[in-house]
């Protein structure tokens, strides 16, 4: 887990999850990925980010929650969720030819005294 210091005021859901988003970002850059799409939509599906390294391009589900009460933020992607990413990694692949391995990671962003953890999972699922 790595914590990031970022003051915050009051935010909504919304303003949250842009704020992981960046944070997100921020990682895979850090860690030699290109940005490849922001939130990629798909019929009623969004990747929030995909990005690639060398051959693998990955699909980042970015979860963040403010509080812990009800779980962690990953324990909230649902078999549903995982169908529509899974669905709209296909249709990228091929709308754009490409030849690649694909792989699905979350980025769970917690709040805890005005700081984000972090807990990056790669390989977060598999297609079914």
């Amino acid at each position: 887990m790595k914590v990031h210091s970022k003051s915050l005021p009051m935010a909504t859901a919304h303003e949250l999850g842009r704020m992981a988003e960046d944070l997100a970002v921020d990682y895979y850059k850090k860690n030699g990925y290109s940005i490849v799409v922001r939130n990629y939509r798909y019929q009623k599906a969004e990747v929030d980010l995909i990005v690639r390294k060398a051959n693998y391009l990955v699909a980042v589900e970015v979860k963040a929650r403010s509080t812990a009460y009800f779980g962690a933020p990953e324990k909230f992607i649902t078999p549903k969720k995982v169908k529509l990413l899974v669905m709209a990694m296909d249709a990228y692949v091929n709308q754009n030819n490409l030849d690649v391995e694909i792989r699905f990671d979350v980025m769970s962003y917690l709040l805890c005294d005005g700081k984000w953890v972090c807990n990056p999972i790669q390989n977060a699922f598999y297609p079914f």
